[in-house]
C-alpha cells in the first residue's frame, strides 16, 4: 500500500512543523537573530546566549544526528533481514547496549570514560547475535526474527530491572539517560557522534550495490557469486555500530528506526538508495520535531520527560497503524517443538502428581530457608516467621494460577501457541493502567486498582480485536500488536521512573514481580479471586475444545462466536489484572505453563486447563522460594525469577524451531 505522496514531499511536509517549532523555540529565547549570534559567536557576558550555545543548539544537533542515524540503522536492518519490522529497538540492539552500559557502570565505571560507545557496541552486538542464533535455522524468517527480538528485549529488560532493583542508587543517574534524554551541556556529544555517523554513511554508500542484491531470494543472490553470510554480517555490523554509538550518547530512542524507513517505503521509495537517503532525512526530522515539541509545550511541567519515552509513546500508535499495511514474507505462525500432540494415557494420575509436587513446593517455600546461621527447617508452629511466608506463597500460587489459565484461554481462543498475556501486551496494558492509577488516584484501594487494571486489560484486548479483525487474528499481527503495546508500556514506565518520585522504588519492585508487599488479607483475597475466576472457566471447556477448529466448525456446532469470544476475553482481562496487581507485568508464566501442560500430553481443554493451572502455581511458588534464597539476605522478586526462567525456556523453544 502506498501513501499517495512522494518520499521527498513526505519529508517536506513533516519538516514544516520542525521549522515552525524551530522558529518558536528561538523566539521564546530572544529571537532568531540572537539565536544565530549565540551559535556563531556567543557573548560570554550574556547568560541567554551561553545557554543557547551550550544547551539549545547542541540538543538540536544531537537530535538531528541521532534521528538520522537510527533511521539509517533501521533501513540497513530491514534490507539485510528482508523484514520491514526490523529496527534497533525491535531486535534488541538498543536494550543490549543499555544493559552493557549498566553492567560496566557497576563493575568498571572507569572504562566508560574511555570507551563508552564500544561498551554499547559490544552489548548491542551480543543482543543481535542472540537473535540471529535463535532464528538462523528458520532462515531469518521475518515473524520469527521479530518474535525473537521481542523475547530478547523482554529478557534483557528483566535483567536490567534486576540490576536496577539491587543497585538503585548507583544506577539512578542512568534512568533518565536510559529513557532517551537528549539534554546536552556542551558540544561533546555532537563531537563524538558526527564523525562516527559520517563514517557509517560512507560505509553504507559503499555497501549500496552489494546490499541491493538482498532484494533477490537467497538462491538468486548466490548465483551472482555473493556471499550472503558475509554481506549480512557487514550490513548488520554497520547497523549495530551506528546504534551502539547513538545509545552511548543519548540512551534508548524508540521507534525512529522503525517508523522512518517504513514511512518512506509506503511513500514509494522502493530502491535501497532512495530509502537510505530519504529515511535518514525523515528520521532526523522526526526526532528533532519531537524533541522541540517536548521542549516547547512540556517544558513547564514539574517533571522531566525524556525524549525517548515520548518517541516510544508516539511510535506505538504509529506501529499499530502500520501493522495492517505491512506485508511479511513469512505468514506461517512459528510452532514450537515443545507442543506435543500425544495424549497422556492417565491425565488424572498426572494431575495428582502435579498437585503433590505443588504441595511439596509450598511446604518447601514455607518451612525451608536461610538465616544468620545458614539453612534451617522451620517448625510448623512458628507463626512469627510463617506470618511473613504464608502470604507470599499463597499470592505466588494464586498469581501463577491466574496467568496460566489466562494464557491457556488465549492460546485456545486464538489457536496461536505464542499467545499469552505477556507477549500480546495485555499485561503491559494492565500495568500502564495500574501505574497511572497508583500515581493519579488519591489513596487508591486494592479494589480500585483491580478495577483500573481490568479496564486497562480490556482496552488492550479491544485494541487487539480492532487491529486484527481483518487479518483473521493472524499470529504475526497479534504479536506485533503486543510489540506496540509493550513500547507504550516502556514509555510510561520510563517517564515514571525518570521523574524521581519516591514511589519509584516501590514501582520498580512491583514491576519486577515482588510478593514482598502482600499481607495475609490481600493474599486470601487474591487466592479467592483466583479460585472463583478459574471455576468460571470450567463450564466453558466445550468452547475451548471447539474454537481452535475454526469459525465455520464452531458455528456449525452451535457456538455463538461473538458471545463466546467476548466472555472468554473478559475472563482473560480479569485474570490478567488480578495477577498483574500481585506479580507485575512480566513473568512468562502465561506462555510457559500452557506449553508445559501440552508437553506433558494434556490436550483436551479441561485437562489442559487443570495441568496448566497446576504447572503455573508450581512454577511461581518455586520462583518465589528461589528468589528469597538465591541472593540471601536480599530478595529477588518472584516475577523476575519466573521471567528469567520462562524467557530462557522460550528462547530454547525458538532455537529448536
Amino acid at each position: 500500500m502506498k501513501l499517495g505522496i512522494s518520499p521527498a514531499r513526505a519529508c517536506l511536509v513533516l519538516s514544516l512543523p520542525l521549522v515552525a517549532l524551530f522558529w518558536l523555540g528561538l523566539e521564546s529565547q530572544g529571537g532568531v537573530g540572537l539565536g544565530i549570534k549565540a551559535l556563531l559567536s556567543p557573548s560570554f557576558a550574556d547568560v541567554d546566549q551561553l545557554l543557547l550555545h551550550y544547551t539549545w543548539w547542541p540538543r538540536l544537533a544531537i537530535a538531528l544526528l541521532a534521528g538520522g542515524g537510527l533511521a539509517l540503522a533501521g533501513v540497513l536492518m530491514q534490507q539485510v533481514l528482508r523484514n520491514p519490522l526490523a529496527s534497533p529497538t525491535t531486535l534488541g540492539v538498543a536494550s543490549g547496549a543499555n544493559l552493557a552500559l549498566m553492567v560496566m557502570t557497576l563493575l568498571a565505571p572507569g572504562v566508560l570514560a574511555m570507551a563508552r560507545e564500544w561498551v554499547a557496541l559490544v552489548g548491542g552486538g551480543l543482543a543481535v547475535g542472540l537473535v540471529f542464533a535463535l532464528t538462523w535455522r528458520r532462515g531469518l524468517a521475518p515473524i520469527v526474527v521479530v518474535l525473537a527480538g521481542l523475547v530478547v528485549n523482554l529478557y534483557l529488560g528483566a535483567v536490567s530491572t534486576a540490576l536496577l532493583l539491587f543497585n538503585h542508587e548507583a544506577l539512578s543517574s542512568l534512568l533518565i539517560w536510559g529513557a532517551g534524554s537528549l539534554a546536552q551541556n556542551g558540544w561533546d556529544g555532537v563531537a563524538i557522534l558526527w564523525p562516527r555517523l559520517v563514517i557509517a554513511g560512507v560505509a553504507a554508500w559503499f555497501l549500496l550495490r552489494p546490499l541491493a542484491v538482498l532484494e533477490l531470494d537467497d538462491a538468486s543472490a548466490r548465483s551472482l557469486g555473493v556471499s550472503l553470510k558475509y554481506l549480512r554480517f557487514a550490513g548488520l555490523g554497520l547497523a549495530v555500530f551506528i546504534t551502539g554509538s547513538i545509545v552511548s550518547v543519548v540512551g534508548i530512542i524508540g521507534f525512529i528506526g522503525l517508523a522512518a524507513p517504513n514511512i518512506v517505503r509506503l511513500a514509494g521509495a522502493r530502491r535501497l538508495g532512495e530509502r537510505l537517503l530519504w529515511g535518514t532525512l525523515l528520521g532526523a526530522v522526526m526526532l528533532a520535531t519531537t524533541d522541540l515539541l517536548l521542549q516547547y509545550f512540556l517544558g513547564a511541567l514539574p517533571i522531566l520527560i525524556p525524549t525517548g519515552a515520548v518517541t516510544g509513546a508516539l511510535g506505538a500508535p504509529l506501529l499499530m497503524w502500520l501493522i495492517p499495511r505491512l506485508k511479511l514474507q513469512d505468514n506461517r505462525a512459528p510452532q514450537p517443538t515443545v507442543v506435543s500432540a500425544n495424549r497422556h494415557s492417565a491425565p488424572g494420575r498426572l494431575a495428582t502428581r502435579l498437585a503433590i509436587a505443588l504441595l511439596l513446593a509450598m511446604g518447601l517455600g514455607l518451612l525451608l530457608g536461610q538465616g544468620v546461621s545458614g539453612w534451617f527447617w522451620l517448625s510448623p508452629d512458628n507463626w512469627n516467621v510463617l506470618q511473613w511466608r504464608v502470604p507470599r506463597v499463597l499470592a505466588a500460587a494464586a498469581s501463577g494460577l491466574m496467568l496460566a489459565v489466562a494464557g491457556t484461554l488465549l492460546q485456545r481462543l486464538s489457536a496461536n501457541p505464542m499467545a499469552s498475556p505477556e507477549v500480546l501486551g495485555i499485561s503491559g496494558g494492565c500495568a500502564i493502567a495500574l501505574i497511572l492509577g497508583i500515581f493519579l488516584l488519591p489513596s487508591p484501594s486494592s479494589g480500585m486498582l483491580v478495577g483500573v487494571g481490568t479496564l486497562g486489560a480490556l482496552v488492550t484486548l479491544l485494541v487487539l480485536v480492532m487491529l486484527n479483525r481483518r487479518s483473521g487474528f493472524a499470529p504475526e499481527h497479534l504479536l506485533l500488536t503486543g510489540v506496540a503495546v509493550g513500547a507504550l508500556f516502556d514509555a510510561v514506565r520510563s517517564v515514571i521512573l525518570a521523574a524521581g518520585d519516591p514511589r519509584g522504588q516501590q514501582v520498580i519492585a512491583w514491576l519486577a514481580g515482588s510478593t514482598y508487599y502482600v499481607d495475609l488479607t490481600s493474599a486470601l483475597v487474591v487466592g479467592t479471586l483466583a479460585a472463583v475466576l478459574t471455576l468460571c472457566t470450567l463450564p466453558l471447556t466445550r468452547w475451548l475444545d471447539i474454537l481452535p477448529l475454526g469459525a465455520a466448525t464452531s458455528q456449525a456446532l452451535g457456538i455463538t462466536l461473538n458471545r463466546a469470544r467476548l466472555l472468554l476475553l473478559l475472563l482473560v482481562a480479569l485474570l490478567t489484572a488480578c495477577a498483574t496487581l500481585v506479580v507485575g507485568p512480566l513473568s512468562f508464566i502465561g506462555l510457559l505453563a500452557p506449553h508445559m501442560a501440552r508437553l506433558l500430553g494434556l490436550s483436551r481443554a479441561h485437562h489442559h486447563l487443570l495441568g496448566a493451572a497446576l504447572v503455573g502455581m508450581l512454577l511461581m511458588v518455586l520462583a518465589d522460594w528461589v528468589g528469597r534464597q538465591v541472593v540471601f539476605p536480599y530478595d529477588m522478586p518472584a516475577g523476575l525469577v519466573a521471567s528469567l526462567i520462562g524467557g530462557a525456556y522460550f528462547m530454547w523453544g525458538l532455537r529448536r524451531l
